[in-house]
């Protein structure tokens, strides 16, 4: 098990991304290319001094586009992904390859624009929940979820046996449970948001059994569109 700690003592690398891009105990390739972003790994890289257990985190921001550009830099959701990087490659134009490991769920209190030398945004960030391993269990939430994953209409989804597996794991507890599947499963960018800044876990229960009771009913609903009754060349779509 990795031993590595964010220090929330000093700002932590934003690296702003339409949509959500990396929940707690999740994993997100990143290709690095923007020389902003690149001096952003050099310098994160550094401070571990080749150990990847001891380089500085990098967290996911979200870019609101409700709000539009904000005054010298995007304009961003208050919620963020706090992630370390746990494997790169450097490729010799100066880019990168790298994945992220979500961590933890943090909040923006106060950005740190560029300055200096430094050409990439930093924020003060504070944690949204306690550690995972405190949250409750919730073994109703997780039998529900594990039987909406079992019956015939969800087993077709691609990450349905992933996330069942997931589920039959005594030693993962429900709140990363709920992140991987939440990560794996739920593609709507404003129900991922709102299970990134949902500091409960018993609320991201809900919000995840609520969204596959929405998705059970719309596969159940085409299911009801019998293909042999569709016109020529045709669906009902």
């Amino acid at each position: 098990m990795s031993s590595y700690r964010v220090d929330f003592g000093k700002p932590i690398p934003l690296f702003p991304l339409p949509g959500v891009s990396l929940l707690p105990h999740g994993a997100q390739p990143l290709h690095i290319f923007e020389p902003r972003y690149r001096q952003m790994v050099e310098r994160c890289l550094a401070a571990g001094n080749g150990d990847l257990e001891r380089t500085d985190p990098i967290a996911m921001a979200v870019i609101d586009d409700r709000n539009g550009p904000a005054t010298g830099e995007v304009s961003l959701c208050e919620a963020v992904c706090v992630g370390r990087i746990a494997r790169v490659e450097q490729l010799p134009s100066g880019r990168f390859n790298l994945l992220l490991h979500g961590l933890c769920r943090a909040r923006i209190d106060e950005l740190d624009p560029p300055a200096d030398e430094r050409l990439h945004l930093r924020a003060w960030l504070r944690p949204i929940e306690p550690d995972f391993q405190s949250a409750p269990p919730l073994p109703d939430a997780r039998r529900a979820i594990r039987s909406l994953l079992g019956n015939p209409r969800l087993r077709r989804l691609t990450s349905a046996g992933m996330a069942t597996a997931w589920l039959d794991r005594d030693d993962l507890p429900t709140s990363v449970v709920l992140d991987l599947i939440g990560f794996a499963v739920v593609q709507d960018e404003a129900i991922r948001y709102r299970l990134l800044e949902q500091g409960d876990c018993r609320r991201r229960a809900e919000t995840v059994t609520r969204e596959l009771q929405m998705l059970d009913r719309l596969v159940a609903q085409t299911d009801l569109q019998n293909h042999a009754d569709w016109p020529k060349g045709l669906s009902w779509n």
